[in-house]
């Protein structure tokens, strides 16, 4: 990273610190717990971790850090969604199952992230990994398809069953989440670092990179996601804002 993004990113990091986290974790704190020990401990999800942390390219945003992130929110997306489906009919299935198949989702979303059509290119290689595990056939197929449609604006292929239906929502949704704070605190940086982009480059397409992250607040797919989701974004708009403004003040000269 050069040292004008080095700047740009440090000053980032503490804009951020200075605005509250999503209130999605405030609100859920026994799910939010449950998901980060499940991670954290259970065999399944660990082994399938440390593969991705040897396999996937950590350089362009999304790499073991982005995924990570997006294991843990979608395993508790994963548990509020099943724990309000058996409120609502007394039947969720297999919850500890759920948040590891959510996980295992997260876990290997991105992984192939530098790839054209990455999501589509990731199910096929996550099928290759996932049959070594302890998951039936219609688990990697809904592990997977939900990796297929986890990418913003594109055509979301139907899952054949509602809990398919439901980890691919809940994948969806924690994978967006990281389009608020953390797009301004590490993705873009990341990105811009790897490409190699101009600064004055960067800044003539920042305000279409803004219009793209205002559009995903109406993509949330589950219930708690479309409750949630639009806050997560909108801190990263106030952040992305404040970073804009710091950039016009403080390199002029390179505009």
């Amino acid at each position: 990273m050069n040292s004008i993004y080095m700047k740009i990113h440090q000053q980032a990091i503490r804009i951020a610190a200075q605005y509250p986290a999503a209130d999605f974790y405030m609100d859920y704190p026994d799910q939010v717990d449950y998901s980060l020990n499940f991670f954290s401990t259970d065999p399944v999800v660990c082994q399938i971790y440390d593969f991705v942390a040897e396999n996937i390219e950590d350089d362009f945003g999304h790499g073991l850090d982005h995924v990570r992130k997006v294991a843990k929110d979608a395993g508790t997306l994963s548990l509020i969604e099943g724990q309000r489906l058996e409120r609502l009919t007394g039947d969720c299935g297999d919850l500890k199952h759920r948040v590891r198949m959510a996980q295992c989702a997260g876990l290997l979303h991105d992984i192939k992230r530098k790839h054209k059509n990455h999501a589509k290119e990731g199910a096929v290689f996550s099928e290759k990994v996932l049959v070594q595990y302890a998951f039936s056939d219609a688990d990697i197929a809904d592990i997977c398809l939900a990796i297929e449609n986890h990418e913003a604006f594109g055509q979301i292929k139907a899952c054949k069953t509602p809990a398919g239906e439901l980890l691919s929502d809940c994948l969806y949704d924690a994978d967006k989440f990281r389009w608020g704070t953390e797009n301004f605190t590490h993705t873009v940086w990341a990105m811009v670092s790897y490409s190699n982009i101009p600064i004055k480059k960067f800044m003539a397409l920042y305000p279409k990179g803004i219009t793209f992250l205002q559009k995903i607040k109406d993509t949330f797919r589950t219930p708690t996601g479309r409750r949630y989701g639009p806050q997560f974004i909108d801190l990263g708009l106030c952040v992305g804002e404040d970073i804009y403004q710091y950039i016009r003040t403080e390199f002029t000269e390179y505009l």
